[in-house]
């Protein structure tokens, strides 16, 4: 893998249902090193959450979009596997700036991107569908410009913003129509919900998943494409951090990880 064009392209082809790809999320260059050296990890994914959080600031574009690009090209030149990057909203509502952050990010060395219809405002908090399907465009002509085939995971949060079912499965489709590779859904819960949705959308199916969520073996089972864990990784790094300092403090033995290599 020497181009940005080759992983997105290879990123692509890992997107099969059944046989879902699994991105567990990083947040840095060290931590992309660490996950990609795992037997097994074919690509990785970043979190905005994590990504921001150790950056001390909020997530929700809490970064600025140049901070963004540093942390993007930073895990991507780590490892010499396709990175996708959480892009939150793609950081402007201009459509002309939005060409050029993903040109940009694209050049930081993504091979893919999570895209948000989310707007952060309570007042209304998802972009009307005429204004995301516009947007989408965007960001796949800008990576059409660029050459790269670019993995668009369009997430479609109305289940978790207050929408109905019918307007997910609408935006889903619709987005897909526009040009997004993968739908990342929010909100699916259980079996029924994953099963409902991998039936009703025309095409590949992301979730996010954790502690209480539908086992990794039956979302593969019912046909998803990816599975990522958003901030829950950083989550588990620091419960291990945090459990050896205790250990440590009150004079117990080393933990085996004082010598992990890295």
């Amino acid at each position: 893998m020497t181009s940005t064009a080759d992983k997105a392209a290879l990123l692509d082809s890992l997107h099969v249902p059944g046989t879902p790809l699994i991105v567990t999320n990083v947040w840095d260059a060290l931590s992309a090193r660490a996950v990609a050296a795992a037997p097994g990890v074919k690509a990785l994914a970043s979190a905005s959450h994590a990504v921001s959080c150790t950056r001390g600031v909020d997530d929700g574009e809490g970064m600025t979009d140049e901070q963004a690009f540093e942390s993007a090209r930073a895990i991507a030149s780590a490892v010499d596997i396709p990175v996708s990057i959480d892009f939150e909203r793609g950081y402007t509502h201009n459509l002309a700036k939005l060409h050029l952050n993903i040109t940009r990010l694209i050049d930081a060395g993504a091979a893919g991107l999570n895209f948000e219809d989310s707007t952060g405002n309570p007042g209304q908090p998802l972009f009307p569908l005429e204004e995301q399907l516009n947007r989408i465009r965007t960001v796949r002509t800008a990576a059409n410009d660029a050459g790269v085939p670019l993995v668009l995971n369009a997430r479609a949060d109305s289940l978790v913003r207050g929408g109905t079912w019918d307007e997910m499965v609408e935006r889903a489709n619709t987005y897909l129509g526009a040009g997004a590779s993968v739908i990342f859904v929010l909100g699916l819960n259980d079996e029924a919900a994953v099963e409902r949705a991998v039936a009703e959308i025309d095409g590949r199916v992301s979730v996010i998943s954790g502690v209480g969520s539908v086992p990794l073996t039956r979302l593969a089972e019912l046909g998803v494409s990816r599975v990522s864990f958003g901030p829950g990784p950083l989550g588990l790094a620091l419960a291990h951090l945090q459990a050896a300092a205790a250990q440590l403090t009150a004079l117990g033995d080393y933990p085996a990880e004082l010598s992990f290599e890295y």
